[in-house]
Parts: structure tokens; C-alpha cells; sequence
């Protein structure tokens, strides 16, 4: 009995071999993918090798515990696991110049993903739908929607440089790190109709945003030379860092109905549009209140606090507003830093500049500006600028 027991073993022990890896699977072609077949899960990491040009399919492995990688893969044109529903590490899939179509359809659950530097891949073959991920990195390729990704559950959100992405909706309602979305479709429309706390959000070049339950933001919040007339934030009553709203050359209003507090700087420069804005619940700003532009009017009827300096310069007229404001200005008053209002100025400027310097208001330098490169910005800034304010 033993000679037939030791091939079944042996069949057995090559299986479950087969079916794990300590250090990176290397899958070289379709073969080595059939191979898998008999495990449903993948203990380990597998990667598509970087030479291959034959068309892969993963069979009937429900699960792969450690990353899935294809990356630098210039001939593969067709990539897929029929039965993946996670993805315990990351799902990478970076730099594959040919690459037309990826099959995941019952992948649910990943980790890191990161889909980069991919020039003909116009639709995604997530069926199913990823509903959860530790992060999302999409980056510069020909996908015109992200069918197959509806987040609920995720840390972070980078999505920039996708020329032709005109849609993005996600139902995620707490995004604890950043977004950014910067640079991708003309028409873009950008929707987050359940999100309501987010750490740090930027929005760039977008022409449609819509957040109408956001209520608190604990990092900070810009809007940087998009294409919207209207900036819409119902519910937002809190800002932890900066809020910017700079160069956005079609904006026409700002809705910001129940904001009470700015915990950093805020910003509202260079909107051309922009003939008026009106925040009438806020209280407090705890760095500097820096608007130039186009006013004809600013309100804010229930400021309490603004502890760092105030610009406010327009081309124009707002004496009546500068009188206001005036009133409550001074070190032990309501606006206790360095005060400066004016209108019908040439060349409105920044903090850094007087109302008659004729200064370029599209080269400014302001330490108050959020940084979307590194999505990490706390507010520091705005407070430096609310210690100086107050000398």
C-alpha cells in the first residue's frame, strides 16, 4: 500500500507547493497560468513577467494574499484571473505600453491600486465592482470612465492625467488621508454624493465637483484653475487646515452656507468672475484672511475671531465693506493682524503686497498655499502666517 500512497502524497505536496510562494511567483506566460488552476488561494505574491506577450488568464484562484504585479510589460496585451475576488496586498499594474484589456470580474478587494503609464487601455473588466482599497493611483492613461471601481471603503485618492476620464463616482463617505484630482477630462464630472469627512481634498482643472455632504475637512481644502461657476458645499461647517479657492476663472458663486470655522488660512484669490462673496455663518479663521480679485462685495456678518492677518483687494469698489471690517479691527478686537483693505486697486495682490505696488497677481507666493503635491499640508503654514499677522 505504501507505493501508491507515497505518489499521492507526493502529487499533493507539489500542489500545495504550487499553490504558495515565499518570495514572488513569476508567471512567464499562459502555461504557468493554467498551472494555478487547482488553487483557489495563492498564498504569496505573483507577477506577470515582464517578457511576455501571451494572452494570461488565472484560473479559479479566488484569493492572492500577498501583491499582484504587472508592471513593465511591454507586449502583454491581455491580462486576467476569471475567479479573483482579493487582492490581500497591492494590484499593480504600471507601465504596460500595449495592454487592452484587463479581466477581473469578480474582484471586489485590493489593497494598493495602482494603475499607471497605460496608453491603450480605454475600459476597465472590473465587473463586480472594487468596492474597497487602502489606496487608488490612476495616472495617465486612456480610460474614458472607472466602471468597475465604486469605492465605499478607502485611505487615499490620486486620479491625474487621464485625458480622456469624464467620469468619476465614487460612494465612499470618509476618505481619511487625501484626493486629489488634478488634469484629467474637459468635461470631467467628479461626484461624491455620500462623502462627509475627509482628511486633505484637492481639486484641479475639473469642471464639474459635487460634494453635498461633506461637513468637515480635517487637513485642508482647495480648489485650484478649475473650469466650475459654482462651488456647492451645503453641509461643510469645518476646515482643519487652509481652504483655497484660487484661479479658478469661471467661478461665478461660492456656497458655503454653514461653514463656522477655518482652522488655517483662507484664500479666495484671482477668481476673475468672482464679483462677490459671502460667508454667513463664519466665526472663526485662525490664520490669514487673504481675498483679491474683482469684489464688489464681501460679508462675513458673523465673524468672531480671524487671528492672523487681513487682505482684502479688489478692482472693485468695497469701501463700504473696508469700513466694516475696520471697525473690528485692532490686537485685542475681532481682525487682530496686520490689516489691509482696499478697492478699486489696478493690480490686487496677496499678503505680501500693497494695494499700489502694481504687483502681477498671477505670480504670487503666498506660505499660506496648500501644496498638492505632497497632499500632506496641516495647516502650518496658515498658522506662520497668523504669528506674522501679528506683529
Amino acid at each position: 500500500m505504501l507505493r501508491y500512497a507515497l505518489p499521492v502524497l507526493a502529487a499533493i505536496g507539489a500542489a500545495q507547493a504550487q499553490c504558495s510562494a515565499a518570495a514572488t511567483l513569476t508567471v512567464q506566460n499562459a502555461p504557468d497560468a493554467s498551472a494555478l488552476a487547482s488553487c483557489t488561494t495563492f498564498s504569496g505574491s505573483i507577477a506577470i513577467a515582464t517578457g511576455t506577450s501571451d494572452l494570461i488568464n488565472i484560473p479559479n484562484v479566488r484569493q492572492i494574499t500577498g501583491d499582484l504585479v504587472i508592471q513593465n510589460a511591454p507586449n502583454a496585451t491581455s491580462i486576467g484571473a476569471d475567479s479573483l475576488e482579493k487582492v490581500g496586498g497591492d494590484f499593480t499594474v504600471n507601465n504596460c505600453q500595449v495592454l487592452s484589456s484587463l479581466s477581473f470580474p469578480q474582484l471586489v478587494d485590493v489593497g494598493d491600486l495602482s494603475l499607471q503609464a497605460l496608453p491603450n487601455l480605454n475600459m476597465l473588466g472590473f465587473t463586480t465592482n472594487i468596492g474597497s482599497a487602502k489606496s487608488l493611483n490612476i495616472q495617465n492613461t486612456r480610460l474614458s470612465t472607472l466602471d468597475g471601481i465604486n469605492l465605499q471603503k478607502v485611505n487615499s485618492i490620486y486620479v491625474a492625467n487621464n485625458r480622456l476620464l469624464q467620469e468619476i463616482s465614487f460612494q465612499v463617505s470618509a476618505i481619511p488621508q487625501n484626493m486629489i484630482l488634478e488634469s484629467n477630462g474637459d468635461r470631467l464630472s467628479a461626484s461624491f454624493p455620500n462623502l462627509q469627512t475627509a482628511s486633505n481634498l484637492t481639486f484641479r482643472t475639473c469642471p464639474t465637483v459635487l460634494i453635498p455632504s461633506l461637513r468637515n475637512v480635517t487637513g485642508s481644502l482647495g480648489f485650484y484653475e478649475n473650469t466650475f461657476t459654482s462651488i456647492f458645499a451645503p453641509n461643510l461647517t469645518g476646515i482643519g487646515g487652509t481652504l483655497a479657492i484660487n484661479t479658478n476663472n469661471q467661478l461665478t458663486n461660492v456656497s458655503l452656507p454653514v461653514l463656522r470655522i477655518v482652522n488655517g488660512g483662507f484664500q479666495v484669490q484671482n477668481n476673475s468672475k468672482l464679483t462677490g462673496a459671502s460667508f454667513p455663518k463664519l466665526e472663526t479663521i485662525a490664520g490669514a484672511l487673504d481675498f483679491y480679485g474683482s469684489f464688489d462685495s464681501v460679508t462675513l456678518p458673523a465673524l468672531k475671531d480671524n487671528r492672523g492677518a487681513f487682505n482684502l483687494q479688489s478692482t472693485g469698489d468695497v469701501t463700504k465693506d473696508c469700513a466694516t471690517f475696520k471697525a473690528i479691527q485692532g490686537p485685542n478686537n475681532v481682525i487682530k493682524g496686520k490689516y489691509v483693505c482696499q478697492g478699486k486697486v489696478t493690480n490686487p495682490g496677496n499678503i505680501g503686497s500693497t494695494p499700489t505696488s502694481g504687483q502681477d497677481p498671477t505670480k504670487k507666493s503666498d506660505a499660506n498655499a496648500f501644496n498638492p503635491n505632497t497632499a500632506y499640508y496641516s495647516g502650518f503654514a496658515g498658522v506662520l502666517a497668523a504669528m506674522f499677522g501679528l506683529l
